[in-house]
Protein backbone atom coordinates (compact mmCIF):
# COMPACT_ATOMS: atom_id res chain seq x y z
CA UNK A 1 0.00 0.00 0.00
CA UNK A 2 1.47 3.82 -0.87
CA UNK A 3 1.70 5.46 1.89
CA UNK A 4 0.82 9.25 2.25
CA UNK A 5 3.81 11.72 2.11
CA UNK A 6 4.46 13.49 5.48
CA UNK A 7 4.07 16.70 4.32
CA UNK A 8 0.87 16.15 2.63
CA UNK A 9 -0.01 15.62 5.81
CA UNK A 10 1.48 18.63 7.23
CA UNK A 11 -0.94 20.46 4.34
CA UNK A 12 -3.71 19.01 5.46
CA UNK A 13 -3.53 20.17 8.82
CA UNK A 14 -2.67 23.48 8.60
CA UNK A 15 -5.85 23.69 5.94
CA UNK A 16 -8.60 22.72 8.94
CA UNK A 17 -6.74 24.50 11.09
CA UNK A 18 -7.21 28.00 9.29
CA UNK A 19 -10.56 26.66 8.58
CA UNK A 20 -11.16 26.42 11.84
CA UNK A 21 -9.63 29.55 13.19
CA UNK A 22 -12.57 31.20 10.71
CA UNK A 23 -15.15 29.79 12.36
CA UNK A 24 -18.14 30.19 12.93
CA UNK A 25 -17.70 32.98 9.74
CA UNK A 26 -16.23 30.22 7.58
CA UNK A 27 -13.45 31.34 5.44
CA UNK A 28 -12.69 31.75 1.34
CA UNK A 29 -9.57 29.14 -0.55
CA UNK A 30 -7.62 32.28 -0.97
CA UNK A 31 -7.63 33.20 2.89
CA UNK A 32 -6.92 29.37 3.74
CA UNK A 33 -4.26 29.20 1.40
CA UNK A 34 -2.65 32.58 2.80
CA UNK A 35 -3.40 31.55 6.25
CA UNK A 36 -1.64 27.80 5.75
CA UNK A 37 1.29 29.38 3.32
CA UNK A 38 -0.15 27.14 0.25
CA UNK A 39 -0.53 28.80 -3.07
CA UNK A 40 -4.35 29.29 -3.52
CA UNK A 41 -4.55 25.98 -6.08
CA UNK A 42 -2.99 23.40 -3.40
CA UNK A 43 -5.58 24.82 -0.78
CA UNK A 44 -8.69 24.59 -3.03
CA UNK A 45 -7.49 21.04 -4.10
CA UNK A 46 -7.13 19.97 -0.51
CA UNK A 47 -10.37 21.86 0.70
CA UNK A 48 -12.28 19.81 -2.33
CA UNK A 49 -11.02 16.11 -1.65
CA UNK A 50 -11.34 17.22 2.50
CA UNK A 51 -14.91 18.04 2.05
CA UNK A 52 -15.69 14.18 -0.08
CA UNK A 53 -14.49 12.94 3.07
CA UNK A 54 -17.20 15.50 5.02
CA UNK A 55 -14.50 17.19 7.07
CA UNK A 56 -15.05 20.39 6.00
CA UNK A 57 -18.24 21.67 4.26
CA UNK A 58 -19.25 24.09 1.72
CA UNK A 59 -21.73 27.10 1.27
CA UNK A 60 -22.46 27.05 -2.35
CA UNK A 61 -23.67 30.67 -2.00
CA UNK A 62 -20.93 32.66 -0.30
CA UNK A 63 -18.05 29.98 -1.02
CA UNK A 64 -17.20 29.74 2.18
CA UNK A 65 -15.31 27.06 4.02
CA UNK A 66 -16.35 25.90 7.14
CA UNK A 67 -15.59 22.58 9.51
CA UNK A 68 -17.76 19.46 8.37
CA UNK A 69 -19.98 17.24 9.82
CA UNK A 70 -17.47 14.23 9.87
CA UNK A 71 -15.26 16.45 12.31
CA UNK A 72 -18.45 16.61 14.87
CA UNK A 73 -18.36 12.70 14.60
CA UNK A 74 -14.18 12.70 15.23
CA UNK A 75 -14.98 14.82 17.67
CA UNK A 76 -17.50 13.42 19.88
CA UNK A 77 -15.20 9.91 19.93
CA UNK A 78 -12.04 11.81 21.18
CA UNK A 79 -13.59 13.80 23.66
CA UNK A 80 -13.58 11.18 26.39
CA UNK A 81 -9.60 11.48 26.62
CA UNK A 82 -9.08 15.01 25.36
CA UNK A 83 -11.86 17.27 26.98
CA UNK A 84 -11.56 18.97 29.50
CA UNK A 85 -13.92 21.90 28.63
CA UNK A 86 -16.95 21.10 30.91
CA UNK A 87 -14.41 21.05 33.97
CA UNK A 88 -13.00 24.80 32.68
CA UNK A 89 -16.31 26.53 31.98
CA UNK A 90 -17.39 26.94 35.80
CA UNK A 91 -14.39 28.44 36.61
CA UNK A 92 -14.28 30.61 33.21
CA UNK A 93 -17.77 31.45 33.89
CA UNK A 94 -17.04 32.48 37.47
CA UNK A 95 -14.17 34.51 36.42
CA UNK A 96 -15.33 36.76 34.14
CA UNK A 97 -18.60 37.47 36.47
CA UNK A 98 -16.27 38.37 39.84
CA UNK A 99 -14.04 40.47 37.39
CA UNK A 100 -16.56 41.98 34.84
CA UNK A 101 -13.89 40.95 31.98
CA UNK A 102 -14.13 38.62 29.35
CA UNK A 103 -12.46 35.24 30.29
CA UNK A 104 -11.24 32.75 28.20
CA UNK A 105 -9.50 28.80 28.93
CA UNK A 106 -6.78 27.97 26.21
CA UNK A 107 -4.97 24.74 25.64
CA UNK A 108 -1.45 24.34 24.21
CA UNK A 109 -1.13 22.74 20.88
CA UNK A 110 2.73 21.95 19.92
CA UNK A 111 3.96 25.77 19.57
CA UNK A 112 0.63 27.26 19.49
CA UNK A 113 -2.20 27.38 21.84
CA UNK A 114 -5.51 27.57 20.85
CA UNK A 115 -8.87 29.11 22.62
CA UNK A 116 -11.44 26.51 23.99
CA UNK A 117 -13.74 28.42 25.98
CA UNK A 118 -14.72 32.09 26.32
CA UNK A 119 -17.10 34.09 28.57
CA UNK A 120 -17.69 37.99 28.09
CA UNK A 121 -18.12 39.93 31.46
CA UNK A 122 -20.16 42.58 32.93
CA UNK A 123 -18.14 45.54 31.50
CA UNK A 124 -19.71 47.02 28.41
CA UNK A 125 -16.69 47.77 26.65
CA UNK A 126 -14.64 44.14 25.60
CA UNK A 127 -11.46 43.32 23.73
CA UNK A 128 -12.57 41.28 21.19
CA UNK A 129 -9.02 40.10 20.07
CA UNK A 130 -10.07 36.29 21.10
CA UNK A 131 -12.51 33.95 20.28
CA UNK A 132 -13.08 29.94 20.90
CA UNK A 133 -10.68 28.62 17.61
CA UNK A 134 -8.20 31.52 17.20
CA UNK A 135 -4.81 29.94 17.76
CA UNK A 136 -1.76 32.10 18.61
CA UNK A 137 1.99 31.36 18.84
CA UNK A 138 3.39 30.63 22.33
CA UNK A 139 4.75 33.90 23.59
CA UNK A 140 2.02 35.52 21.86
CA UNK A 141 -1.37 36.95 23.71
CA UNK A 142 -1.32 36.59 27.89
CA UNK A 143 -2.08 32.82 27.42
CA UNK A 144 0.51 31.98 25.53
CA UNK A 145 2.91 33.60 27.67
CA UNK A 146 1.80 32.58 30.25
CA UNK A 147 2.15 28.44 28.85
CA UNK A 148 5.86 29.34 27.30
CA UNK A 149 6.71 31.09 30.29
CA UNK A 150 6.20 27.80 32.79
CA UNK A 151 8.29 25.64 30.48
CA UNK A 152 11.35 24.16 31.51
CA UNK A 153 13.82 26.85 30.28
CA UNK A 154 15.81 24.50 28.04
CA UNK A 155 12.27 24.03 25.94
CA UNK A 156 11.61 27.69 26.14
CA UNK A 157 14.86 28.61 24.50
CA UNK A 158 14.84 26.20 21.93
CA UNK A 159 11.43 27.27 20.54
CA UNK A 160 12.50 31.21 20.64
CA UNK A 161 15.69 29.67 18.33
CA UNK A 162 13.31 27.98 15.99
CA UNK A 163 10.06 30.24 16.11
CA UNK A 164 9.85 32.42 12.51
CA UNK A 165 10.20 36.15 13.66
CA UNK A 166 7.97 37.32 11.09
CA UNK A 167 5.52 35.29 12.74
CA UNK A 168 6.19 36.95 16.05
CA UNK A 169 5.96 40.08 14.12
CA UNK A 170 2.53 39.78 12.43
CA UNK A 171 1.44 39.50 16.02
CA UNK A 172 3.54 42.68 17.39
CA UNK A 173 5.88 40.84 19.01
CA UNK A 174 9.33 40.21 18.51
CA UNK A 175 11.63 37.86 20.64
CA UNK A 176 13.10 40.38 22.71
CA UNK A 177 9.61 41.19 24.01
CA UNK A 178 9.14 37.81 24.74
CA UNK A 179 12.22 37.36 26.30
CA UNK A 180 11.16 40.07 28.51
CA UNK A 181 7.39 38.91 29.29
CA UNK A 182 9.11 35.41 30.16
CA UNK A 183 11.04 36.79 32.95
CA UNK A 184 8.24 39.25 34.51
CA UNK A 185 5.83 36.19 34.37
CA UNK A 186 8.37 33.75 36.14
CA UNK A 187 8.71 36.40 38.84
CA UNK A 188 4.80 37.43 39.31
CA UNK A 189 3.51 34.30 38.23
CA UNK A 190 0.89 35.35 35.75
CA UNK A 191 1.01 36.91 32.16
CA UNK A 192 0.60 40.48 31.23
CA UNK A 193 -0.02 41.55 27.51
CA UNK A 194 0.26 45.11 27.23
CA UNK A 195 -1.76 45.52 24.22
CA UNK A 196 0.68 44.29 21.85
CA UNK A 197 -1.59 42.49 19.94
CA UNK A 198 -4.32 45.67 19.98
CA UNK A 199 -3.55 48.43 20.87
CA UNK A 200 -5.56 49.54 23.74
CA UNK A 201 -6.75 46.10 24.75
CA UNK A 202 -5.01 44.26 27.02
CA UNK A 203 -4.62 40.73 28.89
CA UNK A 204 -3.50 38.67 31.57
CA UNK A 205 -2.95 34.96 31.98
CA UNK A 206 -2.50 31.96 34.08
CA UNK A 207 -1.16 28.37 33.44
CA UNK A 208 -3.10 25.50 34.16
CA UNK A 209 -1.32 22.46 34.62
CA UNK A 210 -1.90 18.65 33.54
CA UNK A 211 -1.27 15.87 35.90
CA UNK A 212 2.63 15.59 34.74
CA UNK A 213 2.42 19.34 36.16
CA UNK A 214 3.29 20.10 32.33
CA UNK A 215 1.96 23.53 31.94
CA UNK A 216 -0.82 22.33 29.15
CA UNK A 217 -3.72 25.07 29.69
CA UNK A 218 -3.83 28.42 30.34
CA UNK A 219 -6.84 30.86 31.68
CA UNK A 220 -6.56 34.56 30.84
CA UNK A 221 -8.84 38.11 31.14
CA UNK A 222 -8.98 40.41 28.21
CA UNK A 223 -10.21 43.92 28.71
CA UNK A 224 -9.82 47.81 27.83
CA UNK A 225 -6.47 48.96 28.90
CA UNK A 226 -8.01 51.38 31.72
CA UNK A 227 -9.38 48.31 33.22
CA UNK A 228 -5.79 47.07 33.31
CA UNK A 229 -3.68 50.07 35.22
CA UNK A 230 -1.13 48.89 38.30
CA UNK A 231 -3.44 49.60 40.84
CA UNK A 232 -5.72 46.30 39.52
CA UNK A 233 -3.66 44.20 37.92
CA UNK A 234 -2.29 42.80 41.36
CA UNK A 235 -6.39 41.84 42.04
CA UNK A 236 -7.13 40.48 38.65
CA UNK A 237 -3.58 38.52 38.61
CA UNK A 238 -4.17 37.60 42.34
CA UNK A 239 -8.04 35.87 41.01
CA UNK A 240 -6.22 34.30 38.22
CA UNK A 241 -3.57 32.51 39.94
CA UNK A 242 -6.10 31.38 42.18
CA UNK A 243 -8.67 29.91 39.58
CA UNK A 244 -5.56 28.49 37.43
CA UNK A 245 -4.73 26.37 41.11
CA UNK A 246 -8.36 25.11 41.35
CA UNK A 247 -8.73 24.32 37.92
CA UNK A 248 -5.35 22.32 37.60
CA UNK A 249 -6.50 20.52 40.43
CA UNK A 250 -10.01 19.70 39.21
CA UNK A 251 -8.58 18.48 35.71
CA UNK A 252 -6.67 16.08 37.70
CA UNK A 253 -9.02 14.71 39.78
CA UNK A 254 -11.50 14.07 36.89
CA UNK A 255 -8.34 12.59 34.75
CA UNK A 256 -7.81 9.42 37.84
CA UNK A 257 -11.85 9.30 38.01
Amino acid sequence: MPQTPPHVVARVGAVLRAVAASEPDGVTTTEVGRASGLARATAHRLLVSLSDEGLVDRDHRSGRWSLGPELYLLGIASARRYDVADVARPVVERLARETGESAFFSARRGDETVCLLAEDGSFPLRSHVLHVGIRFPLGVASAGMAILAHLPSRESEEYLNRVDPEVLAGHGHDVYQVRVGIAQTRETGYAVNPGLLVQGSWGMGAVVFDRDDRPAWALSLTGVEARFGPDRRPELGAALLESAHALSKAIVASARR
